[in-house]
């Protein structure tokens, strides 16, 4: 065993990564875990998204969200990946009814409300 050099082990660990970055670079240049966000999703768009076909993450996030009562409707308060909202938003194009009808605008305001909540959090 070489004699104690007065040079910590840490400081030895430094400048060898330094010395070697292709070790080390992998780790730093994994992205980040997206942390969940929590969005109000309107009644009308919960109700479309679960009648449509869901990946397996989009599923989960309706499932495990809390409803809100407001006034006659209600609130779905889901926790998931900005990027999972923003595929929930995706998928949640009313169908095409007829001029006027009043079932259909209220599913394009209550869309519009989803997506100014996931726009405001920023691009994906």
């Amino acid at each position: 065993m070489p004699a104690n050099t007065g040079v910590s082990r840490g400081a030895i660990r430094t400048a060898v990564a330094d010395l070697m970055p292709e070790h080390t670079a992998g780790h730093e240049d994994a992205p980040a875990p997206e942390l969940p966000v929590t969005l109000d999703m309107p009644g009308k768009v919960a109700e479309f998204l679960r009648a449509a076909e869901l990946k397996p993450a989009e599923r989960a996030a309706l499932d495990q969200g809390v409803t809100v009562r407001r006034g006659q409707g209600y609130t779905l308060r889901v926790s998931a990946a900005s990027s999972v909202h923003g595929q929930l938003l995706a998928r949640c194009q009313p169908p095409d009814g007829a001029p006027g009808d009043p079932a259909i605008s209220a599913q394009c305001k209550a869309r519009r409300e989803y997506e100014n909540h996931v726009n405001a959090l920023g691009p994906p």
